[in-house]
């Protein structure tokens, strides 16, 4: 049982930026989908990438791993000629923040949660200083251009510590980053502050914010509607009171991965395996 955990963990695609190292990048391509007026997501490897075009140039949200710069650049010049002036990174891991040194690079503004920041500069690793944001928020931020009045939102530590959720009211569309997916289960990344507790309060505020026609790009997977975060929030809530209910027995993670409790769930939101160990964990730092 302790290979298998180590496999669990080693394959959580929470640290994705050394999760998907060996992977081949010449192979993916980056598909357009749009989503309303002027706003797209790119589909690629990796986070879903939000582009805004308009007048005033390009507002990317997250930008994939760095190999993919040039198809995402080749496919944001299909509905757009102008300038990429911002990017907004929605949370730490490499699988949507890998290519900001590129975009750093072709002078659009970096910009992120001060904790992603923080991060960045604070890893084992640290962060190139070009692949760092150069404008951080707390609460958050509000962009004006193309027309319209970005929300960029700090929620309480879900996914990670440093999620931030970009509304664009004007168009009735949420990126909600990977606080939300629509491929499974919820990712909690204990390990870079993500909180169960957190991840429910945050889908309640993308509940309270979205309406029945509201567009909710996710981390992962396809655009969805409000009540499909709802149902999400609802199977996170039924898992966080089986989990915890095992963990107040005082078991182990290996004998929670062992009780299959989310066995009948299985079949609609597939196989929590790789999500278990992040779970496990941040429920036992919140109680």
């Amino acid at each position: 049982m302790k290979s298998k955990l180590l496999i669990l963990v080693a394959g959580s695609g929470l640290l994705a930026g050394t999760a998907y190292a060996q992977q081949d990048f010449s192979a993916v391509e980056v598909k357009v989908h749009e989503v309303a007026t002027n706003f797209y997501y790119l589909e690629g490897a990796g986070g879903n990438v939000g582009v805004l075009v308009g007048p005033d140039g390009v507002l990317m949200v997250d930008d994939q791993f760095a190999p993919l710069s040039d198809k995402l650049i080749a496919a944001i010049r299909t509905v757009s000629d102008g300038p990429i002036r911002f990017l907004i990174n929605t949370h730490i891991h490499g699988d949507h923040n890998g290519g900001n040194e590129n975009f750093a690079a072709l002078g659009t503004t970096i910009m992120a949660h001060d904790n992603v920041r923080a991060r960045m500069v604070n890893a084992e690793s640290p962060r190139p200083p070009a692949g760092r944001p150069i404008l951080t928020y707390g609460d958050g931020v509000k962009l004006h251009l193309n027309g319209q009045d970005v929300e960029v939102t700090k929620v309480p530590a879900a996914h990670t510590d440093g999620d931030s959720i970009v509304h664009f009211p004007a168009i009735d569309v949420i990126h909600a980053g990977d606080v939300f997916r629509t491929t499974g289960y919820p990712g909690v990344d204990a390990g870079n502050g993500g909180t169960v507790s957190g991840t429910l309060e945050t889908l309640q505020i993308i509940i309270d914010l979205a309406g029945p026609d509201t567009q909710v790009v996710p981390g992962h997977g396809v655009p969805a509607s409000r009540a499909d975060v709802i149902e999400f929030r609802d199977m996170v809530a039924e898992v966080q009171r089986r989990i915890s209910d095992l963990i107040k027995q005082g078991m182990t993670l290996e004998q929670v991965v062992a009780a299959n409790a989310t066995a009948d769930l299985d079949e609609r939101w597939g196989s929590f395996e790789r999500f278990l160990p992040g779970f496990y964990q941040a429920l036992k730092d919140e109680m």
